[in-house]
């Protein structure tokens, strides 16, 4: 009966020692990944700093013609890859083509008008000396008047001479004198006429004159209408969003379509401001794209922190000082710069999912940015050729009405 009884408490015995091993085996496992979990955090996640809101960004450029008029030729749609300079589109040219010859006419004129007035400097001045000789003439015809005056006045006391020929000589004087007087007077004529004439010629060449640039300007601007009838590409890109028609009626400033320049996307982040604290400019970011999933991984870096919370510039801001509040954590976009060389590897799109996560344990970088840019951050060249093109056109037409104009 002993032996039963003792074999009976026996199982009753272990069995709290075995809950019991097997409560510390669950707790050691939960204090292990506790440890694991925190030192994980204190190793990984507190130099880390990831979100996955964050969308790919680019630039979306507006094709936007200059001036007015009917399509008649679209040469590029959605999809098509484009450079900069390659037109896109061609608006009809009629009216712009009978202004230029118009403007080109006018200039033509104005050249030769100038040349007139730089021609009637050497008129005037020949006609000053003219009136010149006019003078010494008459000064001449006085003195001979003068003199035959007095031999006259002379004789007539003797009745040598009858008071007709004293009077006749009289008058010859008298005539001799007002010839003198109105040739001084055609010299100062003469002399104001070329001042003024001069006035309007002083300081400038055919070229320079006021007259011939009011003209060429206006040359320039018909030329620049003409020409603009061609809508180029400002940059490489992608043609997105074509809404333009054959035979449509646009006006300046009407959007066509748009060019998205794929080699020059950024990603915005948009972190929490309490993930904001050790976030610093130059930090190494790692990034995936739900387009390649995580087996595509591109590298950044923080290029700069935004100004404000997408809220602040919302179209319709948060007004917080009215009715209930709810405090609500506020996001702010940090641009994210991507490596050129893997956009060209794997393409991204504007718009698309990233996530991001960015290391931050080098803390020497800036939270804002300072100073401005080294260089312009765009630029496209593709507009300056049409001045260059321009100043050769109105420089031709000057040419072919100066005496410099080959035959």
């Amino acid at each position: 009966m002993t032996n039963t009884a003792t074999d009976t408490l026996a199982p009753a015995a272990s069995a709290p020692n075995t809950r019991r091993k097997k409560a510390l085996t669950v707790l050691s496992v939960v204090v292990l990944i506790g440890l694991a979990f925190g030192g994980y955090e204190y190793v990984v996640g507190s130099r880390v700093e990831a979100t996955d809101n964050a969308y790919v960004q680019g630039n979306v450029i507006q094709i936007t013609p200059q001036i007015g008029g009917t399509v008649t030729a679209i040469l590029a749609d959605d999809t098509d890859f484009v450079k900069a300079g390659q037109t896109l589109v061609k608006l009809d040219t009629a009216d712009a083509k009978v202004a230029l010859d118009q403007a080109e006419a006018n200039l033509g004129q104005a050249v030769r008008q100038v040349r007139t007035l730089y021609a009637n400097n050497s008129t005037l001045g020949a006609q000053i000396a003219l009136r010149q000789n006019d003078i010494a003439r008459a000064q001449t015809d006085i003195e001979r008047a003068t003199d035959d005056l007095k031999r006259r006045q002379a004789l007539a006391g003797n009745g040598a001479v009858s008071k007709e020929e004293l009077n006749h000589a009289q008058s010859q004087l008298a005539a001799a004198q007002n010839a003198l007087a109105a040739a001084k007077a055609g010299v100062l004529t003469a002399e104001q006429q070329l001042a003024g004439n001069q006035a309007m010629t002083a300081g400038t060449t055919i070229e320079s004159h006021p007259s011939v640039q009011a003209a060429a300007a206006k040359v320039r601007e018909a030329y620049l209408a003409l020409h603009r009838a061609e809508l180029p590409a400002p940059v490489d890109g992608h043609v997105a969003k074509r809404t333009v028609q054959l035979g449509q009626r646009i006006a300046a400033g009407t959007p066509v379509m748009s060019v998205v320049a794929l080699n020059e996307l950024w990603v915005d982040a948009n972190f929490k401001e309490v993930q904001l604290r050790n976030i610093r400019i130059g930090q190494p970011v790692h990034l995936t794209a739900d387009l390649y999933g995580k087996k595509v991984e591109f590298k950044g870096s923080v290029a700069g922190l935004g100004a404000g919370t997408g809220a602040a510039f919302a179209l319709l801001p948060a007004q917080n000082a009215t009715g209930n509040w709810i405090k609500v954590v506020q996001r702010v976009p940090v641009r994210i710069a991507l490596d050129a060389e893997e956009l060209a590897k794997n393409p991204l799109r504007v718009g698309l999912s990233m996530e991001v996560e960015v290391d931050t344990r080098d803390q020497s970088g800036k939270t804002l940015a300072e100073g401005s840019h080294a260089s312009t951050p765009a630029q496209t060249g593709v507009y300056a050729a049409l001045e260059a093109a321009a100043n050769a056109e109105i420089s031709k037409v000057i040419a072919r009405n100066t005496a410099r104009a080959q035959p």
